[in-house]
């Protein structure tokens, strides 16, 4: 299998993982060997309830057994797509009223960001230093990372970039600004907080020019960091929220909320402002409103944060400087990238699944189903301590 991989499919890196999967079930991947690997990363914060969860694969039989995709996006009344919108529109506060479903997360920024534009009329986006919102072109263009941006340019212009926590950075907003989009938490950078009430000031500095507050809710969102949406930690409401990864449940999905007032701009001058195809397929709709109605209806938001701290308490090392993060998002921050990939690669030989940071290169990816069990936490961290005692 790993011939063809590397042979057919176009790969991301020059070194991928390689791992030949098997199958899936709860907080384990196996392999075709049948050996079990522990997922403490969840296909990078993807699958909320681990894998296979079983009212999700109930959820997703039931609804290809009904229909797959009948016409294009927005044309055609579809009651997953209608229900999983109004399940979001319960659960945020106003005035985030109305969902365009589209594939991912990526998609979900690119919708945003037009949105953003044709509700001011401005073209300026303001972004962070270190943020990562995706790889299309209008959310690479958001990156500052120029070694990535350089062989795919121009890009769309008029981006900026501020530093994230950085009240004095606020003053770059002024009334040309038509957004500024941020990660509720710094996924690439690092797991960063917000600090110091930094997005209430962030979003009151965008009221006071006129400008949009686009939060990035990819990996915080959909109760990782103990809240259904991890702005709701921060006594802050974007103008525009924007989720994915998570939401699907383990099916590719992305999302954005805005007021009704907001959202109707993207109907006329021009009509169609954003369109998709597969957006909001009744397949992957079903699997996404199975999920959040778990996770609200259960205590698994709660247990994160009870997860969090056994985490904590069971990855003290002199090797890990610190544990960043909130919830089931976290990163144990290394002393080098050397001890770092040692041991996300040693953990794999091991049975356990760990994963890297984009911009942090001694961040060791944290970021399990919010299903998995104490037990299992346990389990995990005892490899990493075992792999760091060893280290040499």
């Amino acid at each position: 299998m790993k011939d063809l991989f590397f042979k057919y499919q176009a790969q991301t890196s020059p070194f991928p993982l390689g791992m030949e999967v098997s199958h899936a079930k709860g907080s384990y991947i196996y392999d075709t060997n049948n050996n079990a690997f522990l997922d403490f990363v969840a296909g990078v914060s993807a699958c909320t309830l681990g894998h296979c969860h079983p009212k999700v694969v109930t959820a997703i039989k039931d609804q290809a057994e009904k229909y797959l995709h009948v016409m294009v996006y927005g044309e055609y009344a579809q009651n997953p797509a209608i229900d999983l919108c109004q399940f979001i529109a319960n659960h945020l506060p106003a005035p985030l009223e109305q969902t365009y479903l589209v594939n991912s997360g990526t998609e979900a920024i690119e919708g945003a960001l037009k949105l953003a534009r044709r509700v001011t009329g401005r073209s300026e986006i303001i972004a962070m230093h270190n943020a990562y919102h995706g790889n299309t072109m209008g959310s690479l263009s958001l990156m500052d990372y120029e070694e990535r941006k350089a062989p795919f340019r121009p890009l769309i212009p008029d981006v900026h970039h501020i530093n994230f926590n950085s009240e004095t950075d606020l003053d770059f907003i002024t009334n040309k600004t038509a957004a500024v989009i941020a990660e509720t938490i710094q996924g690439g950078a690092g797991f960063i907080e917000p600090t110091n009430n930094y997005l209430n000031k962030l979003k009151a500095k965008c009221q006071s020019v006129g400008a949009l507050l686009i939060l990035d809710e990819i990996q915080p969102g959909i109760g990782r960091t103990g809240k259904l949406f991890g702005f709701q930690n921060y006594n802050v409401i974007p103008d525009i929220v924007v989720t994915g990864k998570g939401l699907g449940g383990g099916l590719p999905i992305g999302a954005f909320t805005a007021s009704t007032a907001h959202m109707s701009l993207l109907q006329d001058n021009p009509k169609m402002g954003h369109i998709t195809t597969f957006g909001g397929n009744p397949v992957i709709a079903a699997s996404a409103l199975a999920t959040l109605k778990e996770v609200v209806s259960t205590n698994l938001m709660e247990q994160t944060l009870e997860k969090e701290i056994l985490i904590r308490q069971h990855l003290k090392h002199p090797l890990i400087k610190e544990i960043r993060g909130k919830g089931l998002m976290l990163a144990a921050i290394t002393t080098s990238p050397e001890v770092t990939n040692h041991v996300v690669l040693e953990a794999q030989k091991q049975g356990l699944i760990l994963f890297w940071l984009l911009f942090e290169p001694k961040a060791i990816r944290i970021t399990p189903p919010l299903t998995i069990s104490k037990e299992e936490i346990i389990k995990g961290c005892g490899i990493i301590i075992d792999i760091l005692n060893n280290y040499k």
